[in-house]
């Protein structure tokens, strides 16, 4: 197909005939990549585009913003020439089970290898996948080796306290009618929530009910791999895993109200030492900042609880964010274990994670979990312990016994100062 100007003419989704010769078919769960077909999203050729959404997630505003200012070109197609991966990944068994894998597209790493003689047609297929190869530079890591807990061996660990890993950054490509499946409603009501929720952003959950793909507009998730990305599909390699979400205060600046940051460096750590003794380690970050309620929500929420009376307490730690926000926990871990059926994990040996939420969507989806880490009881900032131990009373998984209700009184965190 020959690229030509983009057209400045707008094609409505109400338009009744919207299907092309030019549009592939999309397969979901087909067993190898030519049967399932290439997720095709981009704007260059409205013609070929089988997708709801488009690539980029939250960053298509910008990207908008660039073309508006004509800073960028419209018809820009991405030159995927030495892109690929440095390790190859997959296929995996879960990647052709539409049941494993419904917010990812397995297929869009390295597509232009996976769809060469679509590429070789023009067809605009984008990746939705990457991976490279990074050194990490953490104060945590460094404290740990002076420690002694953590040892360089100049292959994991470098002898200046740099860990090698590779990193690989997944967006979300989500499959509606296995999305709707994971949360047991049906595609057809998922579709209406979807479209009043989004304020209407996306008339074809209604009106192109034969699009079954859409590109949310929102964050992507990385993985941090530690030694062999590919032992991670290898059940008798140990594994250790730590499965994150987003929390920018604590993560990026170190805020001492929450454990997250403790928690992902200790995660860190262990797979780094896992990777040392033969293993294999992953992080995979999830953006989910705040529970899915986001950060403007979660910083009114720590106004309500250090100005609430008797201050901030483990007792009424979750109170406060139901208030605020109108549940506790907007997040759905029911997808979170399609990043580890990616990279086509079976079995991990340590998991680091408190939450039974996380825990239970991993066994479910049908990944054995042999050992369960709790965080070292020093790690954890004098001014997170009002989160520690609200979330051991509320039945999270802890080494440590939990305390009564008088005991969580007592646990009180700083006021505004």
């Amino acid at each position: 197909m020959a690229e030509t100007k983009k057209s400045n003419h707008i094609i409505l989704a109400s338009h009744t005939n919207l299907k092309f010769k030019e549009t592939l078919p999309v397969n979901w769960g087909a067993k190898t990549a030519t049967e399932r077909g290439p997720v095709v999203a981009s704007m260059t050729n409205n013609k070929t585009r089988n997708a709801i959404g488009a690539h980029s997630g939250s960053y298509t505003v910008y990207r908008a913003l660039s073309i508006a200012s004509g800073k960028f070109s419209p018809v820009h197609k991405p030159d995927l020439h030495n892109t690929e991966a440095p390790t190859p990944i997959g296929p995996y068994p879960q990647w052709s089970d539409a049941t494993k894998i419904v917010t990812h597209d397995p297929w869009g790493l390295d597509p232009q290898i996976h769809f060469k003689e679509y590429f070789e047609k023009g067809y605009d297929i984008r990746p939705t996948i990457a991976m490279t190869q990074a050194h990490l530079q953490l104060p945590e890591v460094y404290e740990a080796i002076k420690a002694g807990r953590l040892k360089p061996d100049g292959k994991i660990v470098k002898e200046n306290g740099d860990i090698r890993v590779t990193k690989v950054a997944l967006e979300p490509v989500w499959y509606l009618p296995g999305v709707a499946e994971r949360l047991n409603v049906s595609e057809g009501e998922l579709r209406k929530i979807l479209f009043q929720e989004t304020g209407g952003m996306y008339p074809e959950f209604i009106t192109r009910r034969d699009l079954k793909v859409w590109l949310p507009p929102i964050g992507s998730s990385t993985a941090y791999i530690f030694g062999d990305p590919r032992d991670l599909a290898k059940p008798e390699v140990e594994l250790t895993c730590r499965v994150h979400d987003e929390c920018n205060g604590s993560d990026v600046f170190g805020s001492d109200i929450c454990t997250c940051r403790p928690y992902l460096m200790y995660g860190i750590e262990d797979a780094a030492r896992t990777a040392q003794r033969g293993g294999v380690g992953i992080i995979v970050y999830y953006r989910k900042e705040g529970r899915a309620l986001g950060e403007v929500t979660k910083f009114l929420v720590y106004n309500a609880r250090k100005r609430q009376e008797g201050g901030d307490t483990a007792a009424t730690y979750f109170k406060r964010t139901e208030c605020v926000a109108g549940t506790e926990d907007a997040r759905f871990q029911e997808f979170m274990p399609d990043a580890l059926h990616f990279f086509g994990i079976k079995k991990i040996h340590n998991l680091h994670s408190m939450s039974n939420m996380k825990y239970d969507s991993i066994v479910k989806s049908g990944i054995e979990v042999v050992n369960r880490i709790s965080i070292p009881a020093e790690l954890i900032p004098a001014d997170a312990q009002v989160e520690i131990e609200a979330k051991k009373a509320a039945g999270y998984f802890s080494a440590d016994g939990a305390k009564d209700v008088e005991g969580l009184k007592k646990v009180k965190g700083r006021d505004i100062e």
